[in-house]
């Protein structure tokens, strides 16, 4: 059995309150880092650790903070991204709700490694229970010095607001984020520069996920050599899975990175519904599934890129055989067609064709050269959208049709949909 780490206070009576915070050893990592790290010493060790994001680039997180450059005439800022907008997906929000001061202290932690004085939490708009929670957090960490003028008589200053969502997939990409927080329309822009050189209000800025900035209070406490100890080398870590879908016991769980596939789905999750797995998204819906054949592989960023996938959110989505494929592709390309922030012409009109398409199809109005069509239009827009919202919605639908294909036979051929 895994102890678990991110997750260790949340069975815990009033678990969100700092006072419950604190007995379990919390801030203990802050006050050791504004003793005794400067804020170099801080990045390698975070370097050290290999955390990489845990928002779904899996980005290396100590590389992240060092790109911050050192002589800019504007003071960092820091952003938590707290949107959490992918289907299938609710990690970032348990955090929030059950132990908002763990993801705070990793906030305070990395401002102070990249110099910012100022935090913004991106919080979800829908997320009502999040937002009060971190509000509370923030409320009582000034309170109690952690927050504000001269924390811990350190001489470091820093303040956090909260700033609200209003429900747009597309604000879960940092650039879309900061331009929500300038008042703009959120959508990307184009890269470089970079948020770390040039983002929010025109200041270097840094971008990280609530679950990234839970773990750095463990790396502090335990060392980055304890870190790297649990999971694979190269995506080393305790990790948030979230399953759900048709499968017996749904739920958030906590387990050491790399763990199969199929481990998670049959031994915690208890297998599919009605008895036989037929597909697994592996990393929130813009993840490519797998068949139930190919579940043995690790749940980490490389195992899953190397087999055609990504950990993503690491929202594990069990699909069982009374299910269509059809109708689950179809539902999630009109989800990202809705959610196209329309700026880039391959995202925009190719998510609106394929919808269509597929809309026409699960009618029993489908023809043959329709899947020509669709793997034409996957094409086009992979690696031709202005951000990964393309990317994901194409490579989704593209191992849909490589394997289901029959699936999209079956339902043009016999006019109907079989599984209704």
């Amino acid at each position: 059995m895994f102890d678990k780490i991110l997750l260790k206070n949340m069975d815990t009576p009033n678990s969100h309150e700092i006072s419950v915070y604190e007995n379990a050893g919390g801030y203990q990592s802050l006050a050791t880092v504004l003793k005794s790290y400067t804020s170099s010493d801080l990045i390698e060790m975070v370097k050290e650790s290999n955390l990489r994001g845990r928002g779904g680039a899996g980005f290396p997180t100590g590389l992240k903070w060092s790109f911050v450059p050192k002589d800019s005439q504007k003071t960092p800022l820091l952003c938590c991204n707290a949107d959490e907008g992918e289907p299938g997906t609710f990690k970032d929000r348990a955090l929030m709700e059950k132990d908002p001061h763990m993801m705070l202290e990793g906030i305070i932690i990395t401002a102070y490694a990249i110099g910012a004085k100022v935090t913004y939490v991106y919080i979800r708009g829908e997320y009502e229970l999040s937002i009060d929670r971190v509000e509370s957090a923030i409320k009582e960490a000034y309170a109690q010095g952690y927050l504000g003028p001269d924390i811990l008589g350190s001489g470091f200053s820093h303040d956090v607001y909260i700033h609200r969502g209003a429900g747009a997939y597309i604000c879960g990409e940092e650039t879309a984020l900061l331009e929500s927080i300038e008042g703009r329309r959120a959508q990307p822009k184009l890269k470089p520069p970079f948020p770390a050189v040039e983002g929010l209000y025109g200041s270097p800025t840094v971008v990280n996920n609530v679950e990234t900035f839970a773990c750095l209070p463990h790396i502090i406490q335990r060392g980055p050599e304890w870190f790297k100890s649990i999971g694979p080398e190269a995506s080393p870590g305790p990790k948030l899975y979230c399953l759900s879908g048709q499968v017996k016991k749904p739920g958030l769980y906590e387990l050491p990175m790399g763990i199969s596939l199929r481990e998670l789905v049959y031994d915690y999750g208890g297998g599919a519904c009605s008895g036989r797995v037929k597909a697994v998204i592996p990393g929130g819906v813009s993840a490519p599934m797998f068949p139930e054949s190919e579940l043995d592989i690790g749940l980490d960023f490389n195992s899953l890129a190397a087999a055609g996938s990504m950990l993503g959110s690491a929202g594990v989505i069990v699909l069982d055989d009374t299910t269509c494929i059809v109708q689950v592709i179809s539902r999630i390309t009109e989800f990202f067609n809705h959610e196209s922030c329309g700026k880039c012409t391959p995202c925009r009109e190719g998510l609106a064709w394929c919808a269509k398409i597929l809309r026409r199809m699960e009618a029993g109005e489908g023809k043959h050269e329709d899947l020509e069509r669709l793997e034409a239009l996957c094409e086009t827009m992979f690696g031709n959208s202005f951000c990964a919202l393309g990317v994901g919605a194409s490579w989704a639908l593209q191992a849909a049709l490589k394997h289901f294909r029959a699936e999209f036979v079956q339902h043009i051929e016999e006019g109907a949909c079989p599984f209704h």
